[in-house]
């Protein structure tokens, strides 16, 4: 049984959050910050986190980058915050998703359930992007030097549905429908924050992208 990790300060909401999530058959645990809440993954982890970016003492961004630096584990931020800035910045600071509040319970369960059915869910072998080599299925990305490249799950996603495309341009709904697993509630926002820190990760020259193409007012395509 798939587990939630709920990191939310608002009793209220936290408590809802809780209810909701075991009515749809998860096992939850819940914390109300996010020093807790990062103790509790640390003794047992979680496949989904549901994390508030308010909170008391350690902020939710800081909480999102302890989490993203020890895990791939899906991050999914709760927020009242629905400017582009509050967005961006959270997706950089490792999350996968994010949702504004007040939020539809359905839509909420929907991404949940997206992000845990397509973990592991890649079906290409292999391929390479000049001197680093991907092997999304055992979550492996090597340079020839040997020095690896950390990538999410959701990374993986995203590399290899761009590869399986053949070089053909991908527009963000594609990209959200066939990576995130939904799109009439998805925000393109997403896709371009993904892109922007894989080619970090990927690229020589991430101002200047070799691999990871933008064509412009159409999407994006990944030249290998």
């Amino acid at each position: 049984m798939a587990r939630i990790l709920i990191i939310e300060d608002d009793d209220r909401i936290r408590a809802s959050l809780r209810l909701m999530s075991e009515g749809e058959g998860f096992d939850v645990d819940d914390a109300a910050n996010a020093e807790d809440g990062l103790n509790l993954f640390a003794n047992r982890a979680s496949d989904v986190v549901l994390l508030d970016l308010m909170l008391p003492g350690m902020s939710g961004y800081e909480a999102c980058r302890a989490l993203r630096a020890a895990s791939d584990v899906p991050i999914v931020i709760l927020s009242a915050r629905v400017d582009t800035a509050d967005v961006v910045a959270g997706l950089e600071a490792g999350a996968d998703d994010y949702i504004t509040k007040p939020f539809v319970p359905e839509e909420l369960i929907a991404r949940v359930r997206a992000h845990i059915r397509r973990r592991g869910s890649t079906t290409l072998e292999s391929f390479r992007l000049g001197d680093l080599r991907v092997v999304p299925n055992e979550g492996i990305a090597l340079r020839d030097s040997g020095t690896p490249v950390h990538l999410t799950a959701t990374e993986y996603r995203l590399l290899t549905e761009l590869a399986l495309a053949g070089g053909k341009i991908l527009s963000r709904e594609d990209i959200l429908e066939r990576v995130w697993g939904y799109d009439y509630f998805g925000d393109g926002r997403l896709v371009d924050v993904h892109i922007r820190r894989l080619r970090t990760k990927i690229e020589p020259d991430p101002a200047n992208p070799t691999y990871l193409q933008t064509v412009r007012g159409a999407g994006y395509k990944l030249v290998i």
